[in-house]
C-alpha cells in the first residue's frame, strides 16, 4: 500500500473543501480500502465522511423515499419505510455481500463501487479502466462473468451493485452537493457506460459529494421484487439479476419498471420489456413475450453467451413472481 494522508471531517463544508483539494471520500471503506491494498487506487489523501449527518431515511410527498448516502446497507434493508414502500430495494440489499459488509457499507458507496473484473484488480494485466489506452484483457481472456449489454471495444466490465439495479428500475435519482451547489441526476445519467473512456465511471465533479438517493412516488398498489442468479447462494456477485415493479389496476398493467444486473456495464434498464407489458393483462404468455426482449442489443463474448438466455429466463421468472402467476 502506498503512503497516504487520512483526515476525518466534522461537517459538510469541511468535507467539500477537502474534496476540492483532491481528497478521496471514504465512509464504510468496503471498496476503496480493498483497492488501495491491491494498489489499484492510490489516493494521496483519504477524507473520512462517516460523521456527516447523511443517515436519514425519509418519506417524500406522494409516497416516494429519500435515503441518505451514509445509511448502511443493513439499516436501509431493515428500515420499515423501505420495506413497506419499496421491498425490491430491501431484497436487493439483503442479497448483497455478507452481513458484516452490509453493516459497514453505505448506500452512496455501494452505487459508486468499482467493478469486480479480475483484470481490473490485477495491476499486471492491461486494463483501459485502470490505465487508459493499455487495452482490455477481458475481451479475449476469460470473460464468463462480464457484460453483454452496454459494452464497447474498450471495456466489458459489469457494474457490481445489486441495489443500483433496483434503483435503476425505480428511476431513482442521486442528490449531489459540491462547491458549486446542489444538483440532482437520474441514476441512469449519473453512471456512465464505458464508450472510449471506461476510466470515467460517473459524472461526479471534483469535490462533489453524494448526499442521498431518492426514489420517486409510484402509483399504488405496486408489486415489486428482486431476483439474483449466482454461482452460489451467499456472498457472490450476480450472473444475472432482475428488479421488477408492476402497478396493476382493474386487471391491466398500468406501470412496469424492469432493470437487470450482472449483464451490463451499468445497471441496465429494460425499456423494451416495459413497453411490451404496459396496457396488457398479466399472463404466462405475456411474461414470456416481454422477457424475450430483455437481451435486445446484447454483444456476448466467447465465454458468456449463456447470459443471453439466462437473462431472459431470469426476467421471465421474476415477472411471473411479481405478477402473481408463478
Amino acid at each position: 500500500m502506498y503512503p497516504f494522508t487520512y483526515t476525518r471531517v466534522a461537517d459538510t463544508p469541511e468535507a467539500l473543501a477537502a474534496g476540492r483539494r483532491g481528497g478521496r471520500y471514504i465512509a464504510g471503506g468496503t471498496t476503496l480500502v480493498d483497492l488501495m491494498r491491491e494498489t489499484v487506487e492510490r489516493p494521496g489523501t483519504v477524507v473520512d465522511i462517516s460523521g456527516l449527518p447523511l443517515r436519514a431515511v425519509t418519506a417524500t410527498e406522494g409516497g416516494g423515499l429519500r435515503i441518505g448516502a451514509l445509511v448502511t446497507m443493513a439499516d436501509a434493508a431493515s428500515h420499515p419505510k423501505v420495506r413497506a414502500l419499496f421491498p425490491v430495494v430491501s431484497q436487493a440489499l439483503e442479497l448483497s455481500a455478507s452481513a458484516q459488509l452490509r453493516n459497514m457499507a453505505t448506500i452512496g458507496g455501494n452505487i459508486m463501487q468499482r467493478t469486480r473484473c479480475t483484470y481490473f484488480r490485477d495491476v499486471t494485466a492491461p486494463c483501459n479502466k485502470r490505465e487508459p489506452g493499455t487495452g482490455c484483457s477481458a475481451l479475449y481472456g476469460y470473460n464468463r462473468s462480464h457484460a453483454i449489454l452496454g459494452t464497447s471495444d474498450a471495456c466489458v466490465a459489469t457494474h457490481a451493485s445489486d441495489v443500483a439495479v433496483a434503483f435503476a428500475a425505480l428511476e431513482a435519482s442521486v442528490h449531489l452537493l459540491g462547491p458549486d451547489g446542489r444538483r440532482q441526476l437520474l441514476l441512469s445519467d449519473f453512471l456512465l457506460r464505458p464508450g472510449t473512456t471506461p476510466n470515467r465511471e460517473h459524472v461526479l465533479r471534483e469535490g462533489e459529494l453524494i448526499t442521498a438517493v431518492e426514489i420517486p412516488a409510484w402509483p399504488r398498489p405496486l408489486a415489486a421484487g428482486y431476483l439474483k442468479v449466482r454461482d452460489r447462494q451467499s456472498y457472490e456477485f450476480a450472473l444475472t439479476s432482475a428488479a421488477v415493479a408492476l402497478h396493476v389496476r382493474d386487471g391491466v398493467i398500468r406501470e412496469a419498471k424492469v432493470a437487470a444486473g450482472g449483464v451490463g456495464t451499468v445497471p441496465w434498464k429494460l425499456p423494451a420489456v416495459e413497453q411490451h407489458l404496459v396496457g396488457q393483462r398479466p399472463s404466462d404468455a405475456l411474461w414470456a413475450a416481454a422477457a424475450a426482449r430483455a437481451a435486445d442489443g446484447a454483444r456476448p463474448l466467447a465465454h458468456n453467451r449463456f447470459k443471453v438466455d439466462l437473462l431472459k429466463r431470469t426476467v421471465e421468472r421474476q415477472l411471473r413472481v411479481v405478477g402473481g402467476t408463478k
